[in-house]
């Protein structure tokens, strides 16, 4: 596993021997910041279900200014610090070691006290935790957390239906990939700045 792109480019990252962990694979997450693009340039980026940081350390690589983590695996989590710290990213993360609901009201809190919010929410449950994508969907989408313009990501099984609404969030393109799928989500108000798609 490496980082695809930007300032760690081809830069190997660590996974955990043993585990069951299913990283989002190269192809797809080079499709996923192909289609943010430039917009990650300076962005806040929150990375859920962080597993072994991939996904939020490419983000880091192609200019975010800050990205956190949410990973419940303190295994997992204690593995991202230290793919961090071989890139020497010392700074601009948190890392937060909690069950995904525990660690957004943890940053939320941050939030309601002046931080910013997200303008990228990356979600990655286990395919098999089917009951984490609705409610970790339904909180993101009555909290704060979420930037006006920003965009939630889910990644998930290509068979598995989520559906096109939770709270203020509506989905705004389904891209397939192999067995897997993203969905993108904005809040309603919002919608018109991604197409219907199911291809990039």
């Amino acid at each position: 596993m490496r980082v695809i792109a930007g300032t760690y480019r081809s830069r190997i990252l660590k996974s955990l021997k043993g585990l069951a962990l299913r990283p989002t694979s190269d192809r797809l997450r080079e499709t996923l910041f192909n289609v943010l693009g430039s917009g990650i340039q300076d962005s806040r980026f929150l990375d859920v279900f962080a597993g072994t940081g991939a996904v939020g350390i490419e983000a880091l690589s192609r200019g975010a200014d800050y990205v956190s983590f949410i990973e419940n695996h303190a295994p997992s989590a204690a593995l991202i610090r230290k793919n961090l710290t071989a890139l020497k990213v010392h700074s601009g993360v948190t890392i937060i070691c909690a069950d995904a609901i525990r660690g957004l009201e943890t940053l939320e809190a941050k939030v309601k006290v002046g931080d910013l919010a997200y303008d990228y929410i990356f979600i990655d449950p286990p395919y098999a935790a089917t009951a984490d994508y609705p409610r970790v969907l339904q909180k993101i989408g009555v909290s704060s957390l979420l930037a006006q313009s920003g965009i939630v990501i889910v990644e998930h099984r290509k068979t598995f239906d989520l559906p096109e609404s939770f709270a203020t969030l509506k989905r705004v393109r389904l891209l397939r990939q192999g067995d897997a799928a993203l969905s993108f989500y904005r809040r309603e108000q919002a919608i018109q700045s991604i197409p219907h798609a199911d291809n990039p």
